[in-house]
């Protein structure tokens, strides 16, 4: 018997070390992830998308598009296309100073819902900007 109390004595003393480790992991929020980037190779100027839903929650793996037009009466053009982190972000780089017809926008869809940033970056080279999903116009389909 004593033998047996001094071994769930050790055990008992034992799981109390432990529970403060076990907690203070659970306790723990996720590590934010990577915001994920596209390089146009084409100049100087970023905009990092923030894309979320009607409820404000971030809109994960959502798609981002741009179609750039660039250079002397926009002959030269690349269409970019983005999909959003968990916490809705994605970084478009590379981007030209000057293009054909400003601003550019960036078309986000996510299922049945969709959402629009323009971005000018002859006026501003660096830049933000939130989209929020909403429904998409009937007009437009």
């Amino acid at each position: 018997m004593n033998r047996i109390s001094s071994t769930l004595c050790g055990l008992i003393l034992f799981s109390a070390a432990l529970l403060p480790a076990v907690a203070a992991q659970s306790n723990q929020t996720s590590p934010a992830q990577p915001v994920p980037a596209i390089d146009g190779g084409l100049g100087p100027c970023s905009l990092e998308l923030t894309v979320s839903n009607a409820d404000g929650k971030p809109a994960a793996a959502a798609s981002v598009k741009v179609h750039i037009a660039y250079r002397f009466g926009g002959f030269h053009k690349l269409d970019l296309e983005a999909g959003a982190n968990a916490d809705g972000k994605v970084k478009f780089t590379g981007l030209p100073s000057q293009v054909r017809r400003p601003p550019l926008e960036f078309h986000a869809s996510k299922d049945q819902l969709v959402g629009t940033a323009a971005f000018d970056p002859a006026t501003e080279c660096q830049a933000k900007r939130d989209i929020t999903l909403g429904k998409r116009n009937p007009s437009e389909q």
